[in-house]
């Protein structure tokens, strides 16, 4: 048996994977980096041929467009690498980049209730969209060994209709159509919201269009790199039996991301009015507010806008 096989390994001879790494980068400078990102899974332009988008006549007589980039948000919208525009098409929805925060402005999306289709859910395997630049989508690198979940902004289920039913269920397994959520808000906040609309709300032909995005501040903590939003946005619009109507609501995570690795508090949801959306999203959405309860008497009153605690989905208003 040779010196190296009898030797006996001592603590101080041992290195951890980090360090080894490190020392292999140094060794090969930049070419660490280069082979992540040929490895790292993607769909170039030619994957999304032919896929629509959001339809902004979706629910016919009642045009729901997407909403427009305002205040601190415009000039935001990552640009599509072929120049024509910011909009991002998959199946049945549509998603708009924020540049300097690396995660999506808003996603809008269109659901057909009466068309759904069950679609089991596969591995989790997560694609960066090469329509627009690396540098604009944030990947694993933010998810690995802590609380935080690649939320689905546009939740699985919701495009999953039509024809191209299976491409829309693989869609939504995009960097674009995901924000850093903590696990316990992701998997029990919004999960039957559209659900429990569709079923109780007299929806017209069982179409809805949802619209999803986080709250972007300026003071949101830093975390690898990345700013992590504290609330989380939804404007639902629909047509009842009697007429248009249109809600938002409201959840906040600031407890559950305060320390990554000590939880504790709870989220709270809240249907609230679109006007404090637009206000606090930087978006403009329309003549939506037109057609929400809450935004008709929603006057800021100092720097406090009225919000409806909800404790069970039966609270909403519509």
């Amino acid at each position: 048996m040779s010196e190296l096989d009898t030797r006996v390994v001592q603590l101080s001879d041992m290195r951890t994977l980090g360090e080894l790494a490190r020392a292999r980068s140094e060794e090969r400078p930049g070419e660490g980096a280069l082979e992540a990102l040929e490895r790292a899974p993607r769909h170039d332009e030619a994957y999304f041929r032919d896929r629509r988008g959001f339809d902004e006549a979706f629910l016919r007589d009642f045009p729901v467009p997407l909403p427009r980039c305002v205040g601190r948000t415009a000039g935001d919208e990552a640009p599509l690498k072929s120049r024509t525009g910011h909009v991002l098409r998959y199946n049945n929805f549509s998603v708009v980049m924020s540049a300097s925060r690396r995660i999506a402005l808003y996603t809008a999306c269109n659901i057909d209730g009466q068309a759904s289709k069950k679609i089991k859910r596969d591995s989790d395997a997560w694609f960066y969209d090469d329509r627009i630049d690396r540098a604009h989508q944030t990947g694993d690198e933010l998810y690995r060994d802590n609380e935080l979940d690649r939320g689905h902004l546009v939740r699985r289920e919701d495009p999953v209709w039509g024809a191209f039913a299976t491409l829309a269920n693989d869609d939504t397994f995009h960097f674009t159509n995901c924000s850093p959520q903590h696990s316990g808000m992701n998997q029990k906040t919004w999960l039957g919201l559209e659900d429990y609309i569709l079923g109780n709300a007299r929806v017209h032909n069982l179409r809805m269009c949802v619209f999803t995005g986080p709250v972007l501040r300026a003071d949101d903590m830093d975390y690898r790199g990345v700013k992590l939003p504290k609330e989380y946005w939804k404007v639902v619009a629909f047509r009842t039996d009697d007429r248009p109507s249109a809600t938002a609501y409201m959840v906040s995570q600031g407890k559950l991301i305060a320390d990554l690795e000590f939880v504790f508090g709870r989220y709270k949801t809240y249907q609230v009015a679109i006007a404090e959306i637009e206000a606090l999203a930087g978006l403009d959405f329309g003549e939506l507010s037109r057609f929400d309860g809450l935004s008709s008497e929603a006057v800021p009153d100092g720097r406090q806008w009225r919000r409806e605690e909800l404790p069970s989905w039966e609270a909403i208003r519509v």
